[in-house]
């Protein structure tokens, strides 16, 4: 519920944020009334907002209680009808509103626009043409399977036209229980892509169909690329070291190494700042909840599979590790204070970490540092897991968003297909969208 509430919140203040902005730029016209308004009116304009956010989210959450689940549409108009009225009456009772009556209106009407719009698009954006890929697939072999499942588990973006199997031995480009070739067959389907995944590709690979298909603008994924796609990571059972030679990706370098750091300077210096104020009540509050050093600091791996010392708040005791040497968190961990289990799940414990940043030994996003003995053991076992550093480590990650806490080669091996897949299609805009979903990750764990 908590965690609902958090994002509904941050949802209708950016959207009424933007329904200010577009009515105030459009009533009042130049830039210098703007200001006046929002420095003279800044009282008016926050009362507005919490009303409307809290009606809003409150009647959603209100009607999506028990077993029921009401229409998202109808919950936000009973919220705004509330609203509405609950300004109403401060409009006709005090002088809150006084000539801000129009602006107040037009707000509320860009305001409703909007999330209805946006809540009848995130409903039916399957129905809008060219948003669901068609996708044919050529291949033979346990392989095909896993990729007729990926189309059914892609949340409607890719529906599966035709399936053709290419037989060992079959001559390369001949079909003959099929009319036409795959480029007629993928056109009369109206197929966006073609999807090559051959378990056996000797006498198999259809090549010239295919190559007919790349020349006339049919997209071609082989099986690797399709289970990137769908699922935002890498298949590396499927994938050969030639595969990460030429793939398109693994770039962080130049300018774009350039101005990540430079990003992560300024991020790491303005937390800083922001928790400063309230970095001695934790001091206080992890000396009173059990006996041990403030800070817990630990070798990690970093790029370059150079080690640094990683700094954080203890969240366990001080004599965790004292008979059972490195070992990873589990869940439930009775090594793990009452104090040090609200610092992991709001992620207070990593701040420091900031310091790690400013010094050059993390980013703000990247793959989670991991301990040297876990590394060396790891690198034996997955194929592939040293290419993680080849990146600087940060204190969120692609990762770390999309997978829940790891504590077993398997988790490591899941967490490594979202590493790898990050530093391969690692960019500025990919950086944010990883912070934004973390604040969503850590609203949801302090909810349960």
């Amino acid at each position: 519920m908590v965690s609902k509430a958090t994002i509904g919140i941050f949802r209708c203040l950016v959207l009424l944020s933007l329904s200010m902005a577009l009515c105030a730029s459009v009533m009042l016209g130049n830039v210098g009334d703007i200001v006046a308004v929002l420095q003279s009116r800044a009282g008016e304009l926050g009362m507005l907002a919490v009303i409307l956010t809290l009606s809003t989210v409150g009647a959603q959450l209100l009607l999506q209680r028990g077993d029921r689940r009401a229409d998202r549409v109808s919950d936000f108009l009973l919220g705004l009808i509330v609203a509405t009225n609950v300004l109403f009456l401060l409009s006709r009772n005090s002088t809150m509103l006084a000539g801000f009556e129009n602006m107040a209106l037009a707000s509320l009407c860009v305001f409703a626009l909007l999330s209805v719009g946006r809540t009848l698009l995130l409903n039916n954006w399957r129905h809008i043409p060219g948003m669901v890929k068609r996708v044919v697939i050529v291949g033979n072999g346990t392989i095909v399977d896993k990729m007729k499942e990926l189309v059914d588990v892609s949340d409607g973006r890719f529906e599966l036209g035709e399936f053709i199997e290419c037989r060992p031995g079959q001559i390369a480009g001949s079909l003959p229980e099929y009319e036409g070739s795959i480029l007629n067959r993928a056109k009369k389907l109206k197929a966006s892509h073609v999807v090559v995944s051959l378990e056996e590709r000797r006498g198999a690979f259809p090549l010239s169909d295919v190559l007919n298909c790349k020349l006339n603008g049919i997209e071609i994924l082989d099986a690797p690329g399709f289970y990137e796609r769908v699922n935002r990571r890498l298949m590396l059972e499927h994938i050969t070291p030639s595969w990460f030679i030429f793939a398109q990706g693994f770039r962080i370098a130049g300018i774009r190494r350039v101005v990540k750091r430079a990003m992560d300077i300024v991020l790491a210096l303005f937390g800083l700042m922001m928790i400063g104020p309230f970095v001695p009540f934790i001091a206080l509050a992890i000396k009173l909840d059990s006996p041990g050093p403030i800070l817990f600091q630990q070798v990690r791996v970093g790029r370059g599979d150079r080690d640094f010392v990683i700094y954080k708040f203890r969240t366990m005791r001080a004599d965790a590790e004292r008979f059972s040497g490195a070992v990873w968190a589990r869940q439930n961990d009775n090594r793990i204070t009452k104090l040090g289990n609200f610092l992991r799940k709001s992620r207070i414990d990593e701040l420091p970490q900031l310091l790690n940043v400013l010094f050059g030994d993390m980013s703000i996003v990247g793959p989670r540092p991991e301990r040297p003995e876990f590394v060396r053991k790891l690198s034996k076992v997955i194929p592939y897991y040293s290419e993680r550093h080849c990146v600087k480590p940060g204190i969120t990650g692609w990762a770390q968003v999309m997978y829940p806490y790891g504590s077993s080669v398997e988790d490591a091996i899941e967490k490594l297909r979202y590493d790898l897949y990050y530093i391969k299609n690692y960019t500025l805009l990919f950086d944010f969208s990883v912070m934004v979903k973390t604040f969503g990750v850590m609203a949801k764990k302090l909810g349960r």
